[in-house]
C-alpha cells in the first residue's frame, strides 16, 4: 500500500476533479504492475494497472489506495474491469466518500465474489488524499493559503517592493507546493502590480489552472486565466463545480485577510526569513481590521517547522 501511495504522489496535481490514486497489480508469480489515475477523461489508477498486468491478473492481489468506482462517468466502472480481469483480492486504503461510489465498490467486488480487505494504511491515504476528501465532503476546494515574510510579520517594503523575502530554498519549496495544487488564486491587485506568471519553476511539475479573484488587465501573463468575483464562499463552491479540488492562494494582504477573516483557510504555509524591516510602515501579512482584543484573537495548531536554507517554513492548522 504504500507503494501505492508513492505512486499517487507522482500525479498528484494533474488529476482534478478525480482523485489521484495509485494501484497495483501483484500475480500469483508475485510481479508487480502499477497504475496511477490519468488526467480528467484518461483511465482511472485501477485500470492502469490492470491494462500493465493484462492476462497475469487473473487470479491476482489488487492494491488500491482508493476505493474502486463502480459508476459510469467519464469512463467505465473501475469494478466491471476488475471482475472482468479476474482479480482474486482487492486490499483497499480508504472508502471514497463521493456519494457515487461511497461504498457501492467495494460491495459490488464482494458481491463477485472478491474477497475485500479494507483500512489499510489508512490515515497516511487520507492525509495524501485531504484536499479529494474535503472536496466531496463540503463541496468547496481545499484552501491552502501560502505567505511570506520578515521575521516582524512584514511582507513588503512601504513602496510595494516584496522581491525577494525569502531565499532560493524557500522559493523552490512554494514552487512545489504550486506543482500539487491543481489551481493557484491571486488577486487583481496583485496581477496589476507584479504581473506574476503563477507557472512552476525550480521544479518539475505541471503548471496549475490560474484564478484570479476580480478582472486581470488584458495582456496580463496570467492569462489565460478564471476570473472570478463575488462572496468567497460563493467563489469557492463555485470553483468547486468547475472541477477545483486543491487551491493554493497566493494573494497579497488584501486576499489573504478577506479569506482569513472569513474562516476559509484549511491548511496555512508561512515561510519566515531572518529579517526585520524594523518599522510599522511596511505590508503586513493581512490587511484589514483584526482582532480587537485578546479574546478575540485567532488561535491555531503549528503541525510543522521546517529550515529551508535560513528560512523556516511554518505549517499551521486551524484548530
Amino acid at each position: 500500500m504504500r507503494r501505492a501511495i508513492d505512486v499517487a504522489s507522482r500525479v498528484q496535481g494533474s488529476t482534478a476533479p478525480n482523485p489521484w490514486v495509485g494501484a497495483l497489480v501483484v500475480t500469483a508469480a508475485g510481479d508487480v504492475h502499477e497504475g496511477a489515475t490519468q488526467p480528467v477523461g484518461g483511465p482511472h489508477a485501477e485500470v492502469v494497472a490492470l491494462q500493465r498486468a493484462g492476462e497475469a491478473a487473473e487470479g491476482a492481489t489488487l492494491v488500491t489506495t482508493l476505493e474502486p468506482c463502480g459508476h459510469h462517468g467519464r469512463t467505465p466502472p473501475c469494478t466491471d474491469a476488475i471482475v472482468a480481469a479476474g482479480i482474486r483480492r482487492l486490499v483497499l486504503g480508504i472508502h471514497d466518500p463521493d456519494p457515487l461510489v461511497a461504498g457501492q465498490g467495494a460491495t459490488a467486488l464482494q458481491a463477485a465474489g472478491i474477497e475485500v480487505t479494507e483500512g489499510v494504511c489508512a490515515a497516511e491515504v487520507a492525509a495524501q488524499l485531504e484536499p479529494y476528501l474535503h472536496h466531496r465532503r463540503t463541496g468547496r476546494p481545499f484552501v491552502t493559503l501560502k505567505l511570506a515574510a520578515t521575521l516582524d510579520g512584514r511582507l513588503a517594503a512601504p513602496n510595494g517592493d516584496g522581491e525577494w523575502v525569502t531565499g532560493i530554498e524557500a522559493r523552490t519549496d512554494a514552487h512545489r507546493l504550486r506543482a500539487r495544487c491543481d489551481s493557484i488564486m491571486v488577486g487583481a491587485g496583485t496581477v496589476r502590480a507584479d504581473d506574476p506568471e503563477l507557472t512552476v519553476r525550480h521544479v518539475v511539475g505541471r503548471d496549475p489552472e490560474r484564478i484570479v479573484l476580480g478582472e486581470a488587465p488584458p495582456g496580463a501573463k496570467v492569462h489565460p486565466c478564471i476570473e472570478i468575483s463575488g462572496d468567497l464562499p460563493w467563489v469557492l463552491e463555485d470553483l468547486a463545480k468547475r472541477g477545483v479540488v486543491d487551491l493554493l492562494v497566493e494573494g497579497g494582504p488584501t486576499v489573504a485577510g478577506s479569506f482569513h477573516r472569513a474562516g476559509l483557510v484549511d491548511h496555512y504555509v508561512i515561510y519566515l526569513a531572518p529579517a526585520l524591516f524594523g518599522g510599522d510602515d511596511a505590508l503586513g501579512l493581512f490587511a484589514g481590521a483584526g482582532a480587537a482584543t485578546m479574546e478575540g484573537l485567532w488561535r491555531g495548531r503549528i503541525t510543522a517547522v521546517t529550515r529551508l536554507g535560513q528560512d523556516l517554513r511554518v505549517d499551521l492548522r486551524p484548530s
